[in-house]
């Protein structure tokens, strides 16, 4: 079968492989439908944190199912799922504590086992998320969307809260739209106007922040009602940026980071400790956040068509890619495996 395979950063190459073989825990099935995530634009640029190469790209998949065996969650031949991609070690202590999403043994497929760049896959049953309703497209977008929703969960925002989200990629897309669902005052920021444009007029988001502005400090204030944010979430992988997050947060407040950077993070402790703020890391998301996700699709409270900007066929990868990711407009590729 026809496989993309990134060979080395920068190089995509068309190989044939066989089909794979399932074992009874298993199903195999048919991927329809790839998005495109910043991993794997960090991978192909040589920027991506525990990756090696060859890979074969591919971790936010719609897929249907082709053959599967008698299982608990009731899944059959036919079935539309999305994938869960973090193949965790069961008897982990993360993974006993219910945290699936960052296990010492994480493998996530695509980054750090071949991916869904290929027709077919096997998948571990409990890794499908069925939905009767969404699109091969829309099931995709799923992974993304929940990433930028665990950052949600993990920021302990409650309604009337004021939040700060900085980075409007689809992880940040997502962030803010479980943070308005929730009743907080969302403030948005990023040094793309196009990009804070969109979240204005196809978000709906009324307080959009440029960045860079030498009166940004000023402007979060006043968009808080005098304050500053009781959270502020990073979604940027920006060594700048998330330093920044230390000094925007309130007395008191939160700061996640969702973003990845290769390399070190520095803060002023004296400020660290005068306004007592919290720290967190969100990695991936748990179950529960995908079934959570997919039945805001499906019920309408997030609509993900106008997130799709881009789209090109699978076998297009190694002519198209680089070009599609260096579109000033992109917000996200789809790649079609059909």
């Amino acid at each position: 079968m026809k496989t993309i395979q990134l060979e080395t950063p920068g190089t995509f190459r068309e190989i044939d492989e066989p089909e794979p073989k399932r074992l009874s825990s298993e199903a195999l099935v048919r991927v329809h439908r790839i998005g495109v995530c910043g991993t794997d634009i960090h991978a192909f640029h040589g920027r991506q944190p525990f990756f090696e190469y060859p890979r074969i790209l591919g971790h936010e998949l719609g897929v249907e199912i082709l053959e599967v065996d008698q299982n608990e969650q009731n899944l059959q031949a036919g079935d539309r799922c999305s994938v869960e991609p973090y193949m965790n070690d069961v008897d982990s202590p993360a993974s006993r504590s219910g945290k699936t999403n960052c296990c010492e043994s994480l493998n996530v497929i695509g980054v750090h086992s071949d991916g869904g760049m290929r027709p077919l896959i096997t998948v571990p049953v409990h890794k499908l998320h069925k939905s009767n309703s969404l699109s091969f497209e829309q099931l995709a977008l799923i992974e993304t969307i929940c990433i930028g929703a665990h950052g949600i969960e993990r920021s302990m925002l409650k309604e009337g809260e004021n939040i700060l989200i900085v980075g409007t990629g689809p992880i940040g897309l997502g962030a803010i739209q479980f943070a308005m669902s929730l009743g907080s005052r969302v403030i948005v920021a990023d040094i793309s106007e196009e990009r804070l444009t969109f979240c204005r007029d196809v978000i709906k988001v009324k307080h959009t922040l440029k960045a860079d502005d030498s009166e940004f400090e000023n402007q979060l204030r006043s968009a808080c009602g005098g304050n500053l944010p009781q959270v502020v979430l990073d979604a940027t992988g920006n060594r700048f940026s998330m330093q920044r997050a230390f000094t925007l947060a309130a007395h008191g407040g939160r700061i996640v980071f969702v973003g990845l950077l290769m390399g070190d993070i520095a803060f002023d402790d004296p400020n660290f400790h005068k306004r007592e703020l919290t720290l967190m890391a969100s990695r991936n998301a748990t179950p529960d956040t995908f079934k959570k996700v997919i039945s805001a699709v499906e019920s309408g409270a997030i609509d993900t068509e106008p997130w799709i900007t881009h789209r090109l066929k699978l076998l297009e990868i190694p002519e198209k890619f680089e070009a599609t990711i260096a579109e000033s407009n992109l917000i996200k590729a789809i790649i079609d495996t059909d």
